[in-house]
């Protein structure tokens, strides 16, 4: 039987509680950036007005298929940057973890 922390919860409580917070994170990120990407730059055109001769011009659509991606992305992202930290916080003896909030 796993040796309860100090707090009341075993390891796996607590890598399950600070990977929560890493993903609810990442999703809430990501659907800021997708709602101003939306707002500022949807339906817009840019053009570069570059030096002497080049112009480039791009139409930009923020689509609900470019939203779904980036939500994945930040997902992923959050997935990948969230369970290295849960792990290690789960591992670290109590008195060293209290000791390093501070």
């Amino acid at each position: 039987m796993p040796i309860e922390r100090a707090i009341g919860f075993g390891a796996p409580g607590v890598v399950l509680s600070v990977f929560a917070e890493a993903i609810a994170l990442s999703a809430l990120g990501g659907c800021i950036g997708a709602c101003l990407a939306w707002l500022l730059y949807g339906g817009k055109t840019v053009d570069t007005k570059g030096g002497q001769f080049i112009q480039l011009v791009f139409h930009i659509d923020v689509t609900s298929t470019v939203v779904a991606e980036a939500l994945g992305a930040a997902l992923i992202i959050g997935v990948l940057g969230g369970l290295p930290p849960a792990v290690r916080a789960a591992r670290l003896p109590i008195a060293t973890a209290l000791r390093a909030v501070v």
